[in-house]
């Protein structure tokens, strides 16, 4: 009790004469004590900081994820488990070209999915047989987590590893001693036999086992062995250092923090929190003053922002004039990056075992672009660092003719995250004017705007927690590009002679993903094309927009050429990972099929709920 008052009686004292905001931080968490008022909160907010491994991990900005493995061979996103590790062979397997194009493209570290959910492992584990040693690749010697971190040593990227706590191959999996052992036991031979390794990633899928029970993960087990191993690592996701944007798109939020009241998911108290506070990955603030108040404890777990450089997270050769475009990536670029969070972008090696000319060229393009666009600040001592409370104002000379048409302002993060909100003005030959405004900073909040010729630029902190410590500001012209990306056709028949046999879905064929079929019952969605075709395949789009309910999981495909009599589809049933990647899937049959009807039957939602949505439905005949 004595030591809650003298606490207590510190932080009223800070509060009034501001004489400790100085003295006293708090490194990656913060409890309040119970009787903390809202702006006591507030001030020990202002001095939560990163750990040294945290603050060295957001400053990386660019990293990489490599998605290879069995699914690189069958064409699919997640494996059921029971592939055969034969058809794994990258006959031209080169680490070292994956790492000379990270390096060439800005990116500070590679991680590798070592494995995924269908257990198979990128390294000669001891815990099963389900490996490249069990493959014809170097002869069942190879070992692409050695080749890869050795790779990253000779060109000085750092190394990550992405191990999926979901095993659709263990036969343990389900019983959950049995596979948090086993897990366990793969992730200390990873941790131990590959060096320094400076992040670990997992994301919370999970599943039903062979048993039919649901595997509970033992989270504190898990961290306790990678702080024991690795302790200077990152863990993601399903860690307590680096937490999910909240989607799978590239984008962050305008107002993140990094200084959050989230809980770390794998805490056994985060659902309760979250819940008490009305919170989620989600969610729009999860730092303000009014999520704050209410809240009992603070993180320090900022935002990483995950996306692909494809539609998907593997290799598909279908992909590969799918590549996003410079403007895609750019947009991405600042709106990850830009937002405070650091941007991990997927880039999949292909069958050969190398990342595809494409990407490569795409990766040199960014660079290049980044680099020509931040290389000259405009503003003169854009670079000396201040310090600012709410109101504060502080003007820059531009030099001379600068044209400008992009903002940067950094906060020194090593003291806190503090900014609330801001404003840029522009001196022109018509006054000032403004051209920009925001809410949080951190790391670093970009932001552009319409060009403009100015000589001074004015930077206005409207709100901060104690003392803003300002590490940079710059301005800088970034030429302006041209979308070159080309939305790719969702059927290659035309569909306006097409009727549907289930009433009310015509909005599922009128070529709009963005007017959706709604049902709440999993109704089989049928349609009359008009004539008999060859088909080879077919394109689920899911609705556009934020909703996602009634998106379709798990489904079966059938055709007909009378609408009676039905022959079931060859292909996977799943369109995986569609929650968080709600892109049009292309499914391939393999086969031909003769058709003038066809059905998509839908199984599992997914959040396993009586509805269907479907924004588009084409068909392939290529």
């Amino acid at each position: 009790m004595m030591k809650r008052l003298t606490l207590s009686l510190i932080l009223l004292l800070g509060t009034l004469y501001g004489i400790q905001a100085q003295e006293t931080y708090y490194e990656k968490h913060v409890a309040f004590p119970a009787d903390a008022t809202a702006a006591q909160k507030l001030d020990m907010a202002a001095r939560l900081v990163p750990t040294p491994q945290q603050l060295e991990w957001q400053q990386m900005e660019l990293t990489a994820f490599l998605h290879f493995g069995i699914n690189t061979f069958t064409g699919r996103e997640w494996g059921e488990g029971t592939e055969d590790p034969a058809i794994f062979n990258p006959t031209e397997l080169d680490c070292e070209q994956w790492v000379r194009a990270l390096k060439e493209g800005g990116f500070k570290m590679a991680i590798i999915t070592a494995k995924h959910h269908d257990g198979f492992c990128l390294w000669p584990t001891k815990t099963t047989k389900h490996s490249v040693a069990s493959s014809p690749w170097r002869d069942g010697k190879g070992d692409v987590v050695r080749e890869l971190r050795n790779a990253c040593d000779k060109y000085g990227l750092k190394f990550g590893v992405y191990l999926s706590p979901w095993d659709r191959n263990a036969a343990c999996y389900g019983d959950s001693p049995a596979y948090n052992q086993f897990f366990i036991e793969q992730l200390t031979e990873l941790l131990t036999n590959y060096g320094e390794v400076h992040e670990v990633w997992f994301d919370g899928a999970n599943g039903e086992g062979p048993n039919g029970k649901k595997q509970i993960y033992d989270w504190d087990a898990i961290l306790k062995t990678i702080r024991r191993l690795q302790p200077k690592a990152v863990t993601a996701i399903m860690g307590d250092d680096v937490r999910w944007v909240g989607n799978e798109k590239g984008i962050g939020r305008e107002t993140e923090w990094s200084a959050t009241v989230l809980p770390p998911g794998c805490y056994s108290r985060s659902g309760e929190v979250n819940k008490e506070l009305g919170i989620g990955n989600m969610s729009k603030d999860l730092g303000g003053r009014e999520v704050l108040a209410r809240a009992n404890e603070l993180f320090w777990y900022p935002s990483e922002v995950d996306v692909s450089i494809r539609p998907g997270w593997f290799y598909h050769a279908a992909q590969d004039k799918e590549v996003k475009s410079l403007v895609h990536l750019t947009n991405i670029y600042f709106q990850s990056v830009g937002y405070n969070s650091v941007l991990l972008l997927n880039i999949p090696p292909d069958k050969r075992g190398l990342i595809h000319e494409n990407d490569v060229e795409r990766l040199k393009e960014l660079s290049t672009y980044l680099k020509k666009t931040f290389s000259v600040n405009r503003l003169l001592k854009g670079d000396m660092p201040w310090q600012a409370v709410s109101g504060d104002v502080k003007e820059y000379e531009l030099q001379k003719n600068s044209l400008i048409n992009t903002f940067l302002i950094q906060e020194d993060i090593a003291k806190g995250q503090r900014i609330e909100a801001f404003t840029v003005e522009a001196l022109t030959a018509d006054g000032w004017t403004t051209v920009g405004e925001g809410t949080t900073v951190g790391y670093k909040r970009l932001f552009r705007f319409p060009a403009v010729e100015a000589t001074r630029l004015r930077v206005t902190i409207k709100s901060c927690r104690l003392q803003a410590n300002i590490l940079s500001v710059g301005a800088y012209y970034a030429a302006p590009l041209q979308e070159k990306e080309e939305a790719r056709a969702l059927s290659d028949l035309p569909v306006n002679e097409w009727k549907t046999v289930t009433p009310g879905a015509a909005n599922a064929i009128d070529g709009n993903p963005a007017t959706a079929w709604r049902t709440n019952k999993l109704t089989p969605l049928v349609v009359d094309m008009g004539k008999a075709q060859d088909i080879t395949g077919f394109c689920y789009a899911p609705a556009t927009g934020d909703d996602k309910s009634g998106i379709i999981y798990k489904y079966r495909f059938y055709v007909s050429l009378d609408g009676k009599k039905w022959t079931e589809c060859t292909c996977d049933g799943e369109f995986s990972n569609i929650m968080h990647n709600p892109v049009p899937f292309f499914v391939r049959f393999g086969q031909k099929y003769r058709a003038r009807y066809f059905k998509l039957e839908p199984l599992v939602e997914i959040n396993n709920e009586s509805k269907v949505t479907v924004g588009e439905v084409g068909i392939l005949i290529h």
